[in-house]
């Protein structure tokens, strides 16, 4: 009966093993796309439209190159 024990204690050691190691790798993928995120963040912080500003009359101003 002893050697049962062992081979019982065997898997649940190798079970967790394999639990751990797929807790990894998850919370690993999850950091992997936070990156990713976090990099596309500034590039879409960027107007799409150009700003049109008004002088003192009220009046729009033109546009230059670096407006778009």
């Amino acid at each position: 009966m002893a050697g049962s024990r062992s081979t019982f204690g065997k898997r649940q050691k190798e079970r967790a093993r394999q639990e751990k190691q797929a807790e990894k790798a998850q919370r690993r993928a999850e950091r992997k796309l936070q990156q990713k995120d976090q990099g596309d963040a500034p590039a879409s912080s960027t107007p799409k439209d150009p700003v049109v500003t008004y002088d003192e009359e009220g009046n729009p101003e033109g546009l230059s190159f670096h407006d778009f």
